[in-house]
């Protein structure tokens, strides 16, 4: 099972608490939880791309940095981890999303990969006049299946005509074309967004269920290893997780419960109404599942709360999982997650020796 890190791009990580680490985002942050990730034999870092944040006493995420520019500085100062960037495909051409990759595909020496949205909160988009309106969740996986197949037609052969419904490719070209396979994430949960990830995508990204139930997301691994069937593809399952640990159980638990005390209930309610207004969400769907009151704290993802032994044995359990290529960690604070994690709980595991 790999394992990787979400970067800490948005200012307070993944805890929307007034009790949290409060912090910045900043290239110097994020260069030393990857080169630490790098230094633990980790396999890779991805940053997520967040345009508008949520508000709050905490102003959480108001405070971004851009995924391929950061990806590109991370390449140069890197030699080994794999490096996703995330394309926010409303606001990136898709021909420029495939050049990009193939500079920090130069830069790293083939180690980079790419993560896709379609999009989730019109907030987002709408401040820069580019939503193109509610239809746009209804489209959102054609829409998609047409820019996958202009990087792919420009990472294979360096040229693209695709006359679709949402681009027009006129003898576009690109080179240097990328020396690796880019490798694609998408992290659709919907029956639509499992059925496009199995038939375009290398990994699906879902989010983890529960606090201390590892393998709670073994259902979406399952759904996903049906739709693969139909395309005859193989598929992997990367999963997101907070780590939140200490050196004991009680302790960890006293930190989780006082970030879920000090939730920002302003920000929540902001990241509910934006979640809701996709009236396509189906009970699989990331959206329905933030919009869940219980847990919201930390966006409902699996949570992993106890002594570092504790956490190592339950990430053993969910490498257990048919079907698990990875995990993707978050941490309540990323300078002491990562260094206790490596030192603490990765050498713990069965699963990593």
């Amino acid at each position: 099972m790999d394992i990787g890190v979400f970067l800490p791009i948005g200012n307070n990580g993944w805890l929307i608490s007034k009790t949290s680490p409060q912090y910045q985002p900043s290239f110097a942050l994020n260069r030393h939880v990857t080169e630490r990730a790098e230094h633990f034999g980790l396999e890779f870092v991805l940053s997520m791309i967040k345009l508008r944040g949520f508000g709050g006493a905490t102003g959480h995420w108001d405070h971004n940095l851009e995924s391929f520019t950061l990806m590109a500085a991370l390449a140069a100062v890197t030699t080994r981890i794999k490096l996703y960037a995330t394309s926010p495909t409303l606001a990136i051409p898709p021909a420029i999303a495939a050049r990009m990759a193939s500079t920090i595909d130069d830069i790293s020496g083939g180690r980079f990969g790419l993560n896709l949205i379609t999009g989730w909160q019109k907030a987002e988009y709408d401040q820069m006049g580019i939503w193109p309106g509610q239809e746009h969740y209804a489209r959102r996986y054609k829409f998609l299946a047409e820019y996958v197949q202009v990087l792919h037609d420009l990472w294979r052969t360096g040229h693209c005509d695709l006359q679709g419904d949402y681009f027009t490719m006129k003898d576009c070209v690109l080179s240097p074309r990328p020396q690796a396979k880019v490798p694609i994430i998408c992290a659709g949960q919907s029956d639509e967004g499992m059925a496009f990830t199995a038939q375009h995508a290398d990994m699906n990204f879902c989010l983890g269920r529960g606090v201390n139930t590892p393998t709670a997301f073994g259902p979406a691994v399952d759904r996903l290893r049906v739709a693969a069937a139909a395309t005859g593809r193989q598929v992997g399952t990367y999963v997101l997780i907070m780590v939140i640990a200490d050196e004991t159980d009680a302790a960890a638990q006293a930190k989780w419960e006082s970030y879920r005390e000090g939730a920002d209930l302003e920000a929540l309610a902001w990241v509910a109404k934006q979640a809701g207004m996709d009236a396509t969400s189906s009970a699989h769907a990331h959206t329905t599942q933030l919009t869940v009151p219980v847990g919201a704290v930390n966006f409902n993802m699996g949570t992993l709360v106890g002594s570092y032994a504790s956490v190592a044995a339950m990430l053993d359990q969910m490498a257990a999982v048919d079907g698990t290529a990875g995990v993707l960690l978050t941490f309540d604070d990323f300078v002491a997650g990562i260094e206790n994690f490596g030192t603490r709980i990765q050498p713990l595991m069965h699963s990593r020796r």
